[in-house]
């Protein structure tokens, strides 16, 4: 994802783990549709710690939100991060490898220091 700098950033702030890719893809299938965090544990074969804290990460993100109580939804809160997350479901469909050692490795505290004003700039 070297030829990828913005995926690869966005990679690292937002998806934190292949748990994190399989709820944002789940959630982005079908955009209108409003889960309950139940039906997204038992969907993905997930515990509900991890998939309210990867919710929760997805909410101040600006890449989920949460209706009614316990509902939640794909919204992205700008045009950007939905581009981003387009590019990221092709890139697991093409190269879930490449991916998932994006996801695997270490930080890089430079890098995320360039990404930290990369991103503050665009909001």
């Amino acid at each position: 994802m070297s030829e990828q700098p913005e995926l690869a950033a966005f990679v690292r702030e937002h998806v934190r783990s292949v748990w994190a890719v399989e709820l944002l893809l789940l959630l982005k299938r079908d955009p209108d549709r409003r889960w309950p965090a139940a039906d997204l544990v038992r969907e993905l074969r997930a515990s509900t710690l991890l998939v309210n804290d990867n919710l929760q990460r997805f909410e101040r993100s600006g890449l989920a939100v949460r209706e009614d109580g316990d509902l939640w939804r794909y919204a992205p809160a700008m045009p950007m991060l939905a581009e981003l997350a387009d590019r990221l479901e092709t890139a697991y469909r093409e190269r879930p490898v490449t991916v998932i050692n994006l996801i695997a490795a270490p930080p890089d505290p430079v890098q995320g220091l360039a990404d930290a004003f990369k991103f503050r700039g665009d909001k």
